[in-house]
């Protein structure tokens, strides 16, 4: 791949990654995929697993004709755009777009609180609960605002859903807390049992085996999916999986 460019024009996206591996999460779990990491991101999340792309967000830009053949390259059937948030370029419509002309299966992974006009294959949906923020009064109180204003848009979240050809929606939990809020969420959208997926909170495999002691009883009992994070637990918590 070409080394990517400093300015951004309509075709360019700003990326911090891409790789080939295993999708650890969801539905599609288990499915060698390419992945493609915008870079940026509207929230910031206080357990954020990827600050490269967020936090201190890393990388040039990329036309998206190389990124579709880097995509074509891999071998995989199935695109995973991910971030960040990789729903905040205007030019990823384009990019999706080329990616599925090209015969991929594109999943889109977003916490849904921005609306492109695009279809994806598999529009992977992570809305952020209400303790999601960045902590008060460790120098972030101004992304804490931020944050809180923009994490939750149920009028976007509907409107990803009606564009895309399948659909998941996947909480991260922490506490009994989050999973109450999950709950109440759920309703208020009006979602299906089946097409909510519940992960826990964690960046190692104690962390995730201890909170899926007493949360995946939870999720069973409601009818929702339990979604483990299997990327950490197959390659641990690193780059490139």
């Amino acid at each position: 791949m070409h080394s990517p460019t400093t300015i951004p024009n309509r075709t360019q996206l700003r990326i911090a990654e891409t790789f080939t591996s295993l999708q650890g999460e969801g539905l599609l779990t288990g499915t060698r995929s390419h992945f493609i990491r915008v870079s940026g991101c509207n929230l910031r999340c206080w357990f954020c697993d990827t600050p490269y792309a967020s936090w201190q967000p890393e990388g040039g830009f990329i036309d998206a004709e190389l990124l579709v053949a880097g995509a074509i390259a891999s071998k995989c059937n199935h695109v995973v755009l991910t971030g960040g948030e990789p729903m905040l370029p205007m030019q990823t419509p384009d990019l999706v777009a080329r990616l599925r002309d090209a015969g991929m299966h594109v999943t889109i992974e977003t916490a849904g609180t921005v609306y492109r006009d695009l279809t994806a294959d598999l529009m992977s949906i992570s809305p952020k609960l209400a303790a999601s923020g960045p902590l008060r009064g460790t120098g972030n109180d101004a992304w804490a605002d931020r944050h809180e204003s923009r994490r939750w848009r149920p009028d976007v979240i509907a409107q990803l859903i009606e564009s895309a050809t399948d659909y998941q929606i996947k909480f991260v939990v922490d506490d009994m807390t989050d999973f109450d809020q999950c709950v109440a969420a759920v309703q208020s959208l009006g979602l299906p049992a089946d097409r909510v997926w519940i992960m826990p909170q964690g960046i190692d495999k104690r962390s995730l085996d201890d909170r899926a002691m007493w949360l995946h009883p939870l999720v069973q009992h409601q009818g929702y999916h339990y979604c483990d994070r299997m990327h950490v637990h197959w390659f641990g918590n690193r780059r490139g999986t």
